[in-house]
């Protein structure tokens, strides 16, 4: 399981561009007008992660099998999408569909690049998509309410519950709160997330900023980020003119011209992390001769669950799981000399997977 990630942001805030890098591919145009993502643009990504080239090191593994994240590279709104401005109401289908929104705010002074606005200023950009967000989930649930009138008068249960959680959320949204902000019970949690409103996605603020303030930001991406800390969101600053550069290089060259920018690790690596953090992800593996390969699941997920997403059989016929850390396996030498040192357990049904962990299922046919 990998995750879904939404791109959005005002027109020309330079979220195909940032798409273009972060998937190597020129799919996205990127142009300096409006509206020129109509269709959304999807793409996937191996998500990069050390640990399974020094696994696969180990165990001499024929092949590395990463996992992998999809981005949704979705058109630029405007203020008015919710009525149906621009090409609102399209992209705002397309934003129920993903996990999470990386919303690319323009941190960055260019002359030669319009603003829709005539302007730069990041806050208030973040506050017309949000604005035109929670204006969508309002007029959905007034709908979706009126439209459970018959149903509770017939006092179905189902209705009820959802009608109760509706207006749970129209008074936070009345008040000029996304709906994020409710808090949920748990024998409520899967029905609230069946209501697929827009406000309710995690949101990760990319600042998009100019090759010279890649690594460590300007005074626009400082705003930004007090705007994240106050509303308990997570921010990354990237520069999406560099990543797209360093999508054209070779491994080697990466690694030069990122030392020549200032930067540890591409802008890729900080956005998945961010984007694993905001959805409460970690990586598991499994590893053996053939191949070496990661896998992602929610923090929290028991050893039955995170063997179903290998295969549904695996979760239905669970025996156990031979668990060893990450650390163990590396520092054991492997799988055999982490079986001699005690390293390898055997867990069962009620274990809780942690990040790292490489495993081994057993399982009835």
């Amino acid at each position: 399981m990998g995750f879904k990630m939404g791109i959005v942001g005002l027109p020309n805030v330079g979220k195909s561009t940032l798409f273009n890098a972060l998937t190597k591919t020129a799919a996205a145009q990127a142009a300096n007008f409006p509206f020129c993502t109509i269709e959304p643009n999807v793409g996937e990504v191996n998500v990069p992660d050390a640990r399974l080239e020094k696994l696969a090191e180990i165990a001499k593994s024929a092949s590395i099998i990463p996992t992998r994240m999809t981005f949704v590279d979705i058109a630029g709104l405007v203020k008015g999408a919710s009525k149906g401005e621009g090409l609102g109401n399209q992209f705002l289908a397309n934003i129920r569909e993903v996990d999470a929104i990386a919303h690319v705010l323009r941190c960055f002074e260019d002359g030669d690049v319009t603003h829709v606005e005539g302007r730069v200023d990041p806050v208030a950009d973040a506050e017309v998509i949000e604005t035109e967000l929670m204006l969508a989930d309002l007029e959905s649930i007034e709908k979706r309410r009126a439209g459970l009138v018959r149903k509770l008068k017939g006092n179905d249960k189902e209705a009820q519950q959802q009608d109760r959680l509706l207006a749970s959320a129209q008074a936070v949204l009345e008040n000029g709160q996304p709906a994020r902000v409710v808090e949920v019970d748990v024998e409520d949690a899967k029905a609230w997330k069946m209501l697929q409103l827009l406000t309710t996605k995690p949101v990760l603020y990319v600042c998009n900023v100019s090759e010279e303030d890649a690594a460590n930001g300007n005074a626009h991406s400082a705003k930004v980020a007090q705007m994240a800390a106050s509303e308990g969101n997570s921010h990354v600053i990237i520069s999406a003119r560099i990543e797209e550069e360093i999508s054209q290089l070779d491994p080697e060259e990466a690694e030069m011209f990122l030392s020549e920018m200032g930067l540890e690790e591409p802008g890729l690596d900080r956005l998945i992390r961010a984007g694993y953090e905001l959805l409460h992800l970690e990586t598991y593996f499994t590893v053996g001769p053939k191949e070496a390969r990661a896998w992602t699941i929610r923090q929290g997920t028991a050893a039955p669950q995170a063997a179903g997403v290998i295969h549904g059989d695996f979760e239905k016929g669970f025996i156990r799981a031979e668990t060893i850390a990450y650390d163990d396996f590396v520092a054991c030498g492997g799988e055999q000399g982490a079986k001699e040192a005690g390293k390898m357990r055997a867990e069962g049904k009620a274990y809780i997977v942690k990040d790292g962990d490489v495993l081994h299922f057993l399982f009835n046919t």
